[in-house]
């Protein structure tokens, strides 16, 4: 299926040229703190912001309340960036489109990025955002299962790395989880068992070259490569997992490792949804929403909350 000419001329502008991500990731930082879109539509949603303590960090928290919320459920937003990029401002616009395309109340995670910061942090802080939120339910007034963890890309990784902790801990436990593009396995090379590192993994905007520069720039070390809070495929069980929407692009090198995660999942005894966007490239959840891919996505996702907010 060929590709919208739009949607690639629109991604390419989301994009990165295939560089060294170890040269430029600082480059890459202060462009998106200089374009981060801040399209705040107060007369929608209130914003306001909050701290919540991992160890001695304190991660920063942007929450998005809907005036009129539609559903009465939180979506924990962890944000994509390969663990080395973004931060809760060049996500903002896309939080305050996904409190209004849900009716939902969103809370954006500012956690700490590699390589100053190096994996399992990104994890903590994320564990403490939802353990705060899961234990403290007067912080957003609403009951721990009510809250859905929600993340794309380095973010969806994140999302199902908090649940496999949750349930290791065993302090609360998630009982939805969205996964969007996520990054779950731990090979990009030529040798992956997943053929979209392949096929997809050049000319379609994020190539398996930078996936593997961000693992190296993430990870602490080559052992790290079978943790499975790091690599959330690497995980010998996959029970007692949230009900999980698993949505993926058809243009994606990370398209086949997730969708063999959503599988496994099922596997393990989890109700699972697997959804491959047609025509969309890796980042595409970030444009904006009058695009067709977008739209698709918040159908089933909207579609995903009803049905379990129901139960």
């Amino acid at each position: 299926m060929p590709i919208h000419k739009a949607m690639l001329a629109a991604l390419s502008l989301l994009s990165y040229p295939d560089l060294d991500a170890e040269k430029i990731y600082l480059v890459e930082r202060r462009l998106q703190k200089l374009t981060a879109r801040r399209a705040r539509k107060p007369w929608l949603y209130r914003i306001w912001e909050h701290t919540v303590s991992s160890g001695e960090y304190q991660v920063p928290m942007r929450i998005f309340a809907p005036k009129q919320p539609k559903r009465g459920c939180v979506l924990l937003f962890f944000h994509g960036g390969g663990w080395v990029t973004g931060s809760i401002d060049s996500y903002d616009g896309i939080c305050g489109d996904m409190a209004a395309q849900t009716g939902c109340t969103v809370a954006s995670v500012d956690y700490r990025l590699a390589p100053e910061h190096p994996f399992p942090a990104a994890v903590e802080d994320c564990y403490a955002a939802a353990r705060e939120v899961f234990l403290h339910s007067g912080l957003l007034d609403i009951p721990p299962e009510q809250v859905v963890l929600i993340g794309d890309s380095a973010g969806g990784n994140l999302a199902a790395a908090v649940s496999l902790l949750a349930r290791d801990r065993g302090e609360f436990l998630p009982r939805r989880q969205i996964l969007i593009y996520p990054a779950v396995g731990n090979d990009h090379s030529e040798n992956s068992p997943y053929p979209s590192v392949r096929e997809n993994g050049t000319g379609y905007l994020l190539t398996s070259k930078r996936v593997q520069e961000y693992f190296a720039l993430y990870g602490a070390g080559e052992a790290d490569r079978e943790n499975p809070y790091l690599a959330p495929l690497a995980a010998t069980s996959l029970k007692a997992q949230p009900d999980t929407l698993l949505v993926t692009a058809e243009f994606c090198p990370l398209r086949d490792e997730g969708e063999a995660y959503g599988e496994k999942l099922r596997q393990a005894g989890n109700h699972v949804e697997i959804h491959r966007i047609p025509d969309a490239l890796h980042g595409y959840f970030s444009l904006p929403v009058w695009f067709k891919q977008v739209k698709q996505t918040y159908a089933i996702i909207n579609s995903f909350l009803e049905e379990k907010y129901e139960r």
